[in-house]
Protein backbone atom coordinates (compact mmCIF):
# COMPACT_ATOMS: atom_id res chain seq x y z
CA UNK A 1 0.00 0.00 0.00
CA UNK A 2 2.68 2.58 1.00
CA UNK A 3 4.71 1.82 -2.43
CA UNK A 4 1.42 2.67 -4.46
CA UNK A 5 0.80 5.60 -2.37
CA UNK A 6 4.20 6.73 -2.96
CA UNK A 7 3.44 5.86 -6.69
CA UNK A 8 0.68 7.98 -6.60
CA UNK A 9 2.06 11.24 -5.27
CA UNK A 10 4.89 10.65 -7.57
CA UNK A 11 2.38 10.21 -10.51
CA UNK A 12 0.59 13.96 -9.62
CA UNK A 13 3.62 15.56 -9.58
CA UNK A 14 5.49 13.99 -12.71
CA UNK A 15 2.81 15.47 -14.68
CA UNK A 16 0.73 19.00 -14.64
CA UNK A 17 -1.62 17.78 -12.17
CA UNK A 18 -0.57 18.61 -9.30
CA UNK A 19 1.19 21.62 -9.82
CA UNK A 20 -2.21 22.90 -11.06
CA UNK A 21 -4.19 21.61 -8.13
CA UNK A 22 -1.68 23.94 -6.24
CA UNK A 23 -1.88 26.98 -8.15
CA UNK A 24 -5.70 26.84 -9.18
CA UNK A 25 -6.20 26.56 -5.18
CA UNK A 26 -4.21 29.51 -4.58
CA UNK A 27 -4.61 31.86 -7.61
CA UNK A 28 -8.61 31.44 -6.91
CA UNK A 29 -8.17 31.93 -3.20
CA UNK A 30 -5.75 34.74 -3.74
CA UNK A 31 -7.87 36.93 -6.33
CA UNK A 32 -10.97 37.08 -4.30
CA UNK A 33 -8.51 37.58 -0.75
CA UNK A 34 -6.32 40.42 -1.98
CA UNK A 35 -7.50 41.84 -5.45
CA UNK A 36 -11.61 41.62 -6.54
CA UNK A 37 -12.84 44.23 -4.50
CA UNK A 38 -16.23 43.10 -2.10
CA UNK A 39 -16.65 41.81 0.81
CA UNK A 40 -14.32 39.04 0.71
CA UNK A 41 -11.64 41.86 0.07
CA UNK A 42 -9.40 41.58 3.11
CA UNK A 43 -7.34 45.01 2.42
CA UNK A 44 -11.07 46.63 1.32
CA UNK A 45 -12.48 45.01 5.05
CA UNK A 46 -9.62 46.89 7.01
CA UNK A 47 -10.38 43.32 9.44
CA UNK A 48 -6.84 41.34 9.95
CA UNK A 49 -9.23 37.84 9.43
CA UNK A 50 -8.72 35.02 6.92
CA UNK A 51 -12.62 34.67 7.22
CA UNK A 52 -12.39 35.55 3.88
CA UNK A 53 -10.37 32.22 3.00
CA UNK A 54 -12.07 29.87 4.97
CA UNK A 55 -15.77 31.36 3.13
CA UNK A 56 -14.11 30.60 -0.27
CA UNK A 57 -11.96 27.67 0.35
CA UNK A 58 -14.53 25.21 0.30
CA UNK A 59 -16.28 26.39 -3.10
CA UNK A 60 -13.02 26.13 -4.93
CA UNK A 61 -12.21 22.87 -3.22
CA UNK A 62 -15.50 21.55 -4.58
CA UNK A 63 -14.41 21.73 -7.68
CA UNK A 64 -10.80 21.00 -7.03
CA UNK A 65 -10.76 17.74 -5.47
CA UNK A 66 -13.33 15.86 -7.64
CA UNK A 67 -10.82 16.89 -10.06
CA UNK A 68 -8.50 15.24 -8.37
CA UNK A 69 -10.13 12.03 -7.62
CA UNK A 70 -11.71 11.76 -11.23
CA UNK A 71 -9.21 9.85 -12.69
CA UNK A 72 -8.23 7.66 -9.25
CA UNK A 73 -10.21 3.85 -10.30
CA UNK A 74 -12.34 5.85 -13.47
CA UNK A 75 -8.92 5.97 -15.72
CA UNK A 76 -7.58 2.46 -14.10
CA UNK A 77 -11.00 0.40 -15.30
CA UNK A 78 -11.17 2.02 -18.71
CA UNK A 79 -7.16 1.83 -19.34
CA UNK A 80 -8.01 -1.68 -18.04
CA UNK A 81 -5.14 -1.63 -15.38
CA UNK A 82 -7.36 -2.31 -12.35
CA UNK A 83 -6.51 -5.69 -13.00
CA UNK A 84 -3.07 -5.50 -12.97
CA UNK A 85 -3.14 -3.55 -10.11
CA UNK A 86 -4.49 -7.12 -8.69
CA UNK A 87 -1.55 -9.47 -9.60
CA UNK A 88 -0.30 -6.94 -6.45
CA UNK A 89 -0.26 -8.21 -3.43
CA UNK A 90 -2.57 -5.35 -2.04
CA UNK A 91 -6.09 -5.95 -1.67
CA UNK A 92 -9.15 -3.98 -3.54
CA UNK A 93 -9.54 -1.89 0.16
CA UNK A 94 -5.47 -1.12 0.10
CA UNK A 95 -5.76 0.13 -3.82
CA UNK A 96 -8.96 2.10 -2.51
CA UNK A 97 -6.79 3.61 0.64
CA UNK A 98 -3.62 4.65 -1.30
CA UNK A 99 -5.35 6.87 -3.99
CA UNK A 100 -7.67 8.23 -0.95
CA UNK A 101 -4.95 9.44 0.94
CA UNK A 102 -2.86 10.65 -2.19
CA UNK A 103 -5.77 12.64 -3.14
CA UNK A 104 -6.15 14.44 0.13
CA UNK A 105 -2.11 14.41 0.37
CA UNK A 106 -2.19 16.92 -2.58
CA UNK A 107 -5.15 18.43 -1.43
CA UNK A 108 -3.23 19.31 1.36
CA UNK A 109 -0.60 20.29 -0.08
CA UNK A 110 -2.81 23.13 -2.12
CA UNK A 111 -3.99 24.56 1.14
CA UNK A 112 -0.33 24.62 3.00
CA UNK A 113 1.10 27.88 0.62
CA UNK A 114 -2.16 29.91 2.11
CA UNK A 115 -0.15 30.03 5.67
CA UNK A 116 1.42 32.88 3.75
CA UNK A 117 -1.48 34.52 3.96
CA UNK A 118 -2.00 33.88 7.72
CA UNK A 119 1.78 35.26 8.15
CA UNK A 120 1.09 38.13 6.22
CA UNK A 121 -2.00 38.81 8.62
CA UNK A 122 -0.05 38.70 11.57
CA UNK A 123 2.64 40.55 10.39
CA UNK A 124 0.30 43.32 9.51
CA UNK A 125 -2.00 43.30 11.92
CA UNK A 126 -2.35 46.34 13.85
CA UNK A 127 -0.63 45.23 16.79
CA UNK A 128 1.32 42.85 15.15
CA UNK A 129 -0.41 39.36 15.93
CA UNK A 130 -3.65 40.70 16.35
CA UNK A 131 -5.73 37.76 14.71
CA UNK A 132 -8.37 35.55 16.40
CA UNK A 133 -5.70 32.68 16.43
CA UNK A 134 -8.77 29.94 17.80
CA UNK A 135 -10.65 30.66 14.59
CA UNK A 136 -7.95 30.74 12.71
CA UNK A 137 -6.77 27.01 13.15
CA UNK A 138 -10.16 25.92 13.65
CA UNK A 139 -11.17 26.88 10.42
CA UNK A 140 -7.78 25.50 9.18
CA UNK A 141 -8.77 22.20 11.02
CA UNK A 142 -12.20 22.43 9.29
CA UNK A 143 -10.99 22.65 5.93
CA UNK A 144 -8.42 19.74 6.78
CA UNK A 145 -11.39 17.57 7.51
CA UNK A 146 -13.36 19.06 4.60
CA UNK A 147 -10.99 17.72 2.26
CA UNK A 148 -10.76 14.61 3.45
CA UNK A 149 -14.73 14.02 3.15
CA UNK A 150 -14.40 15.63 -0.06
CA UNK A 151 -11.70 13.05 -1.14
CA UNK A 152 -13.57 9.86 0.03
CA UNK A 153 -16.84 11.39 -2.35
CA UNK A 154 -14.92 11.68 -5.26
CA UNK A 155 -13.08 7.84 -4.94
CA UNK A 156 -16.75 6.89 -4.42
CA UNK A 157 -17.80 8.23 -7.42
CA UNK A 158 -14.34 7.42 -9.59
CA UNK A 159 -15.75 3.55 -8.56
CA UNK A 160 -19.18 4.42 -10.40
CA UNK A 161 -18.32 5.01 -13.82
CA UNK A 162 -15.02 4.55 -16.20
CA UNK A 163 -15.52 7.92 -17.65
CA UNK A 164 -13.83 10.68 -15.86
CA UNK A 165 -16.08 13.31 -16.77
CA UNK A 166 -19.07 11.45 -15.31
CA UNK A 167 -16.71 10.44 -12.55
CA UNK A 168 -16.15 14.69 -11.80
CA UNK A 169 -19.80 15.61 -12.13
CA UNK A 170 -21.17 12.99 -10.16
CA UNK A 171 -18.58 13.85 -7.61
CA UNK A 172 -19.59 17.71 -7.81
CA UNK A 173 -22.95 17.36 -7.22
CA UNK A 174 -22.57 14.32 -4.41
CA UNK A 175 -20.04 17.10 -2.52
CA UNK A 176 -22.34 20.11 -3.17
CA UNK A 177 -25.57 17.92 -1.72
CA UNK A 178 -23.08 16.57 1.55
CA UNK A 179 -21.67 19.98 1.97
CA UNK A 180 -24.77 22.75 1.65
CA UNK A 181 -27.81 20.60 0.11
CA UNK A 182 -28.97 19.52 3.58
CA UNK A 183 -29.36 23.40 4.44
CA UNK A 184 -31.73 23.82 1.39
CA UNK A 185 -33.74 21.08 2.77
CA UNK A 186 -33.67 22.03 6.15
CA UNK A 187 -35.01 25.43 4.64
CA UNK A 188 -38.33 23.75 3.78
CA UNK A 189 -39.21 22.94 7.18
CA UNK A 190 -38.78 26.12 9.17
CA UNK A 191 -40.12 25.35 12.27
CA UNK A 192 -39.61 22.63 14.14
CA UNK A 193 -36.46 20.21 14.99
CA UNK A 194 -37.35 18.44 11.13
CA UNK A 195 -35.47 21.22 9.77
CA UNK A 196 -32.65 21.15 12.15
CA UNK A 197 -31.94 17.11 11.64
CA UNK A 198 -31.78 18.01 8.11
CA UNK A 199 -29.12 21.26 8.42
CA UNK A 200 -27.31 18.76 10.68
CA UNK A 201 -26.86 16.17 8.23
CA UNK A 202 -24.62 19.08 6.26
CA UNK A 203 -20.97 19.32 6.49
CA UNK A 204 -21.67 22.97 6.40
CA UNK A 205 -22.99 23.48 9.63
CA UNK A 206 -20.07 20.73 11.34
CA UNK A 207 -17.43 23.34 9.41
CA UNK A 208 -18.83 26.58 11.08
CA UNK A 209 -19.24 24.37 14.48
CA UNK A 210 -15.47 23.64 14.13
CA UNK A 211 -14.36 27.26 12.67
CA UNK A 212 -15.05 28.53 16.06
CA UNK A 213 -12.39 27.67 17.25
CA UNK A 214 -14.48 24.93 19.23
CA UNK A 215 -13.48 21.03 18.68
CA UNK A 216 -16.76 19.63 19.46
CA UNK A 217 -16.40 15.84 19.41
CA UNK A 218 -19.72 15.48 17.58
CA UNK A 219 -18.23 17.24 14.82
CA UNK A 220 -15.01 14.91 14.51
CA UNK A 221 -17.28 11.81 14.93
CA UNK A 222 -19.52 13.39 12.02
CA UNK A 223 -16.74 13.85 9.55
CA UNK A 224 -15.13 10.71 10.23
CA UNK A 225 -18.19 9.26 10.06
CA UNK A 226 -19.16 10.43 6.56
CA UNK A 227 -15.79 9.51 5.13
CA UNK A 228 -16.25 5.82 6.60
CA UNK A 229 -19.30 5.62 5.09
CA UNK A 230 -18.00 6.58 1.40
CA UNK A 231 -15.52 4.55 1.63
CA UNK A 232 -16.86 1.59 2.46
CA UNK A 233 -19.80 1.77 -0.16
CA UNK A 234 -16.59 2.35 -2.37
CA UNK A 235 -15.26 -0.88 -1.10
CA UNK A 236 -18.67 -2.48 -1.92
CA UNK A 237 -17.99 -1.08 -5.29
CA UNK A 238 -14.95 -2.65 -5.85
CA UNK A 239 -15.45 -5.92 -4.81
CA UNK A 240 -18.71 -6.51 -6.55
CA UNK A 241 -16.64 -6.35 -9.91
CA UNK A 242 -19.74 -5.00 -11.81
CA UNK A 243 -17.85 -1.91 -13.76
Amino acid sequence: MRALFIKEITGFFSSLTGYIVIVVFIVVNGLFLWVFPGNLNIPDSGIASLSPLFETAPWVFLFLIPAITMRSLAEEKKAGTFDLLLTRPVSNLQILLAKYFSAVVLALLALLPTLVYYLTLVLIGSPAGNIDQGATWGSYTGLVFLAAVYGSVGIFSSTLTDNIIVSFLVSVLLCFMVFTGFNYIGSLFPLGSLGSFFISLGIDEHYKSVSRGVIDSRDIVYFFSVIAVFLVLSNLKLNSKRW
